[in-house]
């Protein structure tokens, strides 16, 4: 009989799946390594194959994040109107964001952790403000600190999301864009 054949990238991407569930069930502080195990189906052994540490999983887990995130923030057309351009990068964050509820749900751990969470805000922060710059703005509206502004409404929806089960995150792309791009024109 020979050795089974193990993908090891598909194998990788199944245990960080499984601890992103377990850390969004339990949270970070309280998820051990046996649970991510248990959750994957696999020996606790296995994972340690993959991943260093439970700190190593969650770093994977905000680079996965930080990458969909990255490519949300590339996939605005340069060819719309800016403000046009504010409004899909809007919608696609919040349906990123409520396509994935557990990873969503464990940025609440990332914020007390050394990962540099700041740099994916300072990214997407950098993004608004370059198409707020663009676009024909009120008089008196300083772009960056209106980015800074929008992330905060797209991030107080998301929280209130994951804590009421009777919010719908993707009915609210909607309203954000009406408040935060047509009130700026």
């Amino acid at each position: 009989m020979s050795p089974k054949i193990v993908d090891k990238a598909a194998r990788r991407q199944e245990i960080l799946a499984a601890a992103v569930r377990v850390f969004a069930r339990k949270g970070f502080a309280a998820a051990r390594i046996d649970d991510v195990a248990a959750e994957a189906g696999i020996a606790k052994g296995s994972v340690y194959l993959y991943f260093d540490s439970r700190d190593a999983l969650l770093e994977a887990a905000f680079d996965a994040h930080a990458a969909r995130v990255t490519d949300t923030l590339a996939a605005a057309d340069d060819s719309a109107e800016p403000l046009d351009r504010l409004a899909t990068l809007i919608r696609a964050t919040v349906t990123m964001l409520a396509e994935d509820a557990d990873l969503a749900r464990i940025q609440l751990d990332l914020w007390s952790t050394p990962l540099d969470i700041s740099g994916v805000y300072r990214d997407y922060r950098a993004r608004i403000g370059a198409l707020l710059r663009e676009a024909e703005l009120r008089p008196g509206l300083d772009p960056d600190r209106t980015a800074t502004v929008i992330i905060g409404a797209i991030e107080g929806c998301l929280v209130q999301w994951l804590l009421d089960p009777q919010i719908s995150l993707l009915e609210l792309a909607d309203p954000i864009v009406e408040v935060c791009v047509e009130g700026l024109r």
